[in-house]
């Protein structure tokens, strides 16, 4: 080994020692001949001192040493000066000696300096990633995801889960978000699919007997990105033979439960909350909600079909809802133009409008729309448990615009208030789902999670009467607003199975198609079997208290889906796409000015 020390290790045990240390120069300062190098690596920094009693050598090479340069330092731990001791490192109290210093690699001046305060845009940390994942910040970003990807796996190989490798090259099958497809050399015209989540395989796995499977599973989505979105991500999938859906939670709350332990300190009571999916979306119009802090919504319909306001009464004569918020202590705080910014975000989320109302110190409304209410104004404060200085924010529109305006406000809100508390840390689960969700494009009943989700018992014979009122038996696992898993129960009954295929508008024939092989072996006999997928990344972001997907990904791709740092994607030669069978249809050129 080049080196018999890491930068980070050195204490004050080890003053007198030889030590050798290897790193990259994080900082080079000149007091008065004597040099000073900060010498980095993943482990910490350590100070190197070459001053007048260094051999002329070792003091050149010193003062030649430049930022993000690769040295070896041999030499002499030695105590700091008093007065001269960093208690914000863990080698603050020592420093070494050098007696040779060997360059082992220069470096061009990098574009932005790792250890600067101030950075760069994240363009420009990721066309050069390699540099931004020098940073500590960085670096710890990448060591939590190692621990925390090191504890799922104790804690399933201690409950007997088998580590299956499911294939990347599958088959394509057009439901949900859309497929990366690969194409075959030997049949043109045919493509393989990336895989979106293991799930048909660790079904399959489930009916080959292996009864307790998990995977880190690399996954791909083409599918329009978000800040805690990207088109390939990792998670942690998991399935069992035999169990019910409590029976997937409890071994998933042993495991949210260890990780608070071991990475934050703290101590999570179990059971975990559990909300119904109907529950959610009154309380805070999400499927997600951040429990961190209240504004929940209240329903003010009845109130409203009752008033003389046409806004309110219009809405609920065509099945909408009105419901609102109470942001306490609002009145003062918010401007016009505050309030207005609100209306805003909130026609941008789809509402017509927003309403907003301030309690004044008698108790009675301010508003540009207060003295439409008035037949109503006792009924809203009460509802909505308005003081004197309260803000009541109110929108009426069908469920589900409501539901989208003012989850968005209340998420707004609870950031701009400073309402969350971000040392804290929030886990419940979501249930009942529906089974099916109307597709927005084609008008066609879609599955809530996937086709093969088992319906409630109960609400079998409601897949050909009523899909709406169909419930699943799904579990989605919430962290401070954020899904960090989900996963349903499945069908095991060929029969079910096809009844649910048939709800979704997938005839016998396409089925036959796209799903022979999972229909064939049900048939074989299948075991009851349910799992979950927990996505990583985002367990990453939420125990590293970080807002951005990007953060806790060696080399992510942006928004856009490229990579800055390679230039992917990129055109191909011709003769790759000869080979592979396929003509590119260039994109129209856009009109000239």
């Amino acid at each position: 080994m080049l080196r018999s020390h890491t930068c980070g290790e050195l204490r004050p045990e080890h003053v007198g020692a030889e030590v050798s240390l290897c790193g990259w120069v994080d900082r080079v300062r000149d007091h008065k001949g004597v040099i000073f190098i900060d010498l980095r690596d993943r482990w910490g920094r350590t100070q190197v001192v070459a001053g007048p009693d260094s051999d002329a050598a070792t003091l050149t090479a010193a003062r030649a040493a430049r930022s993000e340069w690769v040295l070896r330092v041999t030499g002499r731990v030695g105590a700091r000066p008093e007065g001269t001791t960093n208690p914000k490192l863990a080698t603050g109290a020592v420093e070494v000696v050098a007696d040779r210093i060997a360059v082992l690699n220069e470096a061009e001046t990098p574009v932005f300096q790792p250890g600067a305060a101030e950075l760069p845009g994240e363009e420009i940390r990721l066309a050069h990633r390699w540099l931004d994942l020098r940073r500590p910040a960085m670096q710890e970003n990448m060591l939590l995801r190692s621990r925390i990807v090191k504890i799922m796996r104790d804690h399933f190989d201690e409950l007997g889960f088998v580590d299956v490798e499911t294939p990347m090259l599958g088959k394509s099958t057009p439901e949900g978000a859309r497929d990366y497809l690969v194409p075959s050399r030997l049949e043109h015209g045919s493509f393989f699919a990336l895989p979106q989540s293991p799930q048909l395989y660790k079904q399959l796995l489930m009916m080959a007997g292996f009864d307790r499977y998990v995977q880190v599973a690399k996954c791909f989505r083409d599918e329009d990105l978000r800040a805690d979105r990207q088109p390939e991500f990792t998670q942690l999938d998991v399935e069992m033979s035999f169990v019910e859906a409590d029976d997937v939670m409890v071994v998933i709350e042993g495991l949210v439960q260890r990780t608070a332990r071991e990475i934050l300190g703290l101590d999570l009571p179990l059971p975990l909350p559990r909300l119904t999916y109907d529950e959610c979306m009154e309380r805070f119009g999400h499927d997600a909600p951040d429990l961190r802090f209240g504004l929940e919504i209240v329903d003010l319909t009845a109130l409203a079909g009752e008033c003389g306001f046409r806004v309110f009464r219009g809405a609920v004569e065509q099945g909408g809802r009105v419901r609102g918020i109470r942001v306490p202590g609002g009145a003062g705080r918010f401007s016009r133009k505050d309030l207005d910014g609100l209306t805003a975000a909130a026609v941008e989320a789809g509402a017509k409008g927003l309403v907003w109302l301030k309690c004044e110190a008698d108790g009675s409304w301010s508003g540009p729309v207060a003295k439409n209410l008035s037949d109503i104004a006792a009924g809203i404060r009460d509802r909505l448990g308005c003081q004197p200085g309260d803000l009541a924010l109110i929108v009426a529109d069908s469920f589900a615009v409501t539901c989208k305006a003012l989850h968005t406000l209340r998420r707004r809100l609870g950031i701009e208030l400073d309402l969350i508390d971000s040392r804290a840390l929030n886990v419940s689960w979501v249930v009942d789902f529906p089974m099916f969700a109307r597709d927005e494009e084609t008008g066609h009943w879609a599955a809530m999670h996937h086709p093969f989700t088992a319906p409630k018992p109960e609400d079998v014979d409601l897949l050909e009467s009523d899909p709406a009122g169909c419930r699943a038996i799904a579990y989605d696992l919430v962290i401070n607003g954020s899904e960090a898993g989900g996963g349903t129960i499945r069908i095991h009954d060929p029969a079910v199975q096809e009844r649910v295929f048939h709800a979704l508008g997938i005839s016998a024939e396409t089925a036959r198609e796209r799903f022979g092989f999972l229909l064939d072996a049900l048939r074989s006999g299948a075991p009851p079997h349910g799992g979950i997928a927990l996505g990583i990344d985002r367990w990453v972001m939420r125990f590293g208290g970080l807002d951005n997907i990007r953060d806790v990904i060696a080399f992510p791709k942006t928004q856009r889906a490229s990579d800055l740092m390679t230039g992917a994607p990129a055109t191909v030669e011709p003769k790759q796409l000869a080979d592979l069978g396929i003509r590119v249809i260039a994109p129209p050129k856009p009109p000239t000015p």
